[in-house]
């Protein structure tokens, strides 16, 4: 019976992946996914004053808010590493205004939660951390709305860069 079971799975497995080559549309979402993809990148590295290649990013949950953290890939990479830390001071600073130009641009549209999070600025602290390799915003509320704003901002980055980040809340 289980052997059965699995042939009838791979076969039905084998059908769906024809079936999406066989779709003419599949073409063509798989290009425009890819070009988001370039578009992100191009724009965030145009943005940052950094190159993605050379770093990673990792945006965490948190129970009261959540963080955005950026390292160098290589630890002696002083230069890139000096960037990060500017760039993320700048956040902070942006971020603290209400002012989130800077992710509308890299994503070429209004990320999900920044609606909330502009209105609950005020009720929304961020704070640049300093990293070994780079550098954290973390970010804090008690407000429920603001809250709920801030984590479909993170999960929204988390899926959108591709990070491979849990967007599931965890602890600091």
């Amino acid at each position: 019976m289980k052997v059965l079971i699995t042939i009838l799975l791979f076969g039905a497995l084998q059908l769906t992946a024809q079936d999406m080559q066989s779709c003419p549309m599949h073409k063509e979402h798989m290009k425009a996914a890819s070009q988001h993809q370039a578009d992100v990148e191009k724009h965030g590295d145009e943005a940052m004053d950094f190159p993605h290649d050379k770093t990673t990013h990792h945006f965490r949950l948190y129970s009261d808010g959540g963080a955005i953290e950026v390292t160098v890939n290589d630890s002696k990479d002083s230069e890139n590493m000096q960037a990060i830390r500017s760039h993320l001071t700048h956040i902070v600073a942006m971020f603290s205004n209400g002012e989130f130009s800077i992710p509308m641009f890299v994503h070429n549209r209004v990320p999900p939660g920044i609606p909330v999070m502009k209105d609950k600025h005020a009720e929304i602290s961020y704070k640049f951390e300093e990293l070994p390799a780079g550098g954290r915003v973390r970010i804090k509320t008690t407000n429920p709305d603001a809250l709920k704003g801030i984590h479909e901002f993170l999960r929204f980055q988390i899926e959108d860069h591709h990070t491979g980040d849990t967007t599931e809340i965890g602890s600091m």
